[in-house]
């Protein structure tokens, strides 16, 4: 699975990764304590950096597939699907209810019902903008100092710097209105 091959989500090795993963949510959001949820990432995140901050609820699959550089803030209700690698630079700001999705599924309907899936990493520069309800989607690499628009559904890498925004995600011309309106 971490090597990005097909596997079955009904592994039992798998079912208990993520039944562990289940419980730590429950106990992650229903904490209150700003301590208590830094040493609950700490201990379930591949890597958690300094500053950074998780708003619950969150919900990811494993959580050990997480990898946060120093100071990224995740907001309210984000949705991390890692069943392999998320990395997240340093600065990065996500607004609520973003999803970032590495699981992907066969096309063909009759490939899909065997119950086989797979993942492909997505990479999150540093000081990247994600506005609240976007979705990243399996395989995607955001360059530093991107913004992502709200609502936005991101289909394929966004270059260093670049604004996107809408379905699927395009690049948004300089001195658009629409980029005038965002500022």
């Amino acid at each position: 699975m971490l090597a990005g091959d097909p596997y079955h989500a009904s592994d039992p090795e798998i079912a208990a990764d993520q039944q562990a993963a289940a419980e730590w949510m429950q106990r992650f959001n229903q904490t209150s304590s700003m301590a208590e949820r830094d040493t609950l990432l700490r201990k379930r995140l591949g890597s958690f950096g300094a500053g950074s901050t998780i708003r619950p609820p969150f919900h990811c699959d494993y959580g050990s597939n997480i990898h946060l550089g120093a100071g990224v803030f995740l907001n309210f209700n984000c949705v991390i699907l890692d069943v392999v690698a998320v990395r997240i630079g340093d600065g990065t700001q996500i607004g609520p209810g973003v999803q970032i999705l590495t699981a992907d599924h066969p096309r063909d309907p009759a490939e899909r019902a065997s119950g086989m899936e797979w993942g492909v990493p997505i990479k999150i520069g540093r000081n990247v903008w994600i506005g609240g309800g976007a979705i990243l989607l399996p395989g995607v690499t955001v360059g530093d100092d991107a913004v992502i628009g709200a609502g936005s559904v991101v289909t394929w890498d966004v270059p260093a710097g670049a604004t996107v925004a809408g379905n699927p995600a395009r690049e948004l011309q300089r001195g658009s209105s629409a980029e005038k309106q965002s500022s």
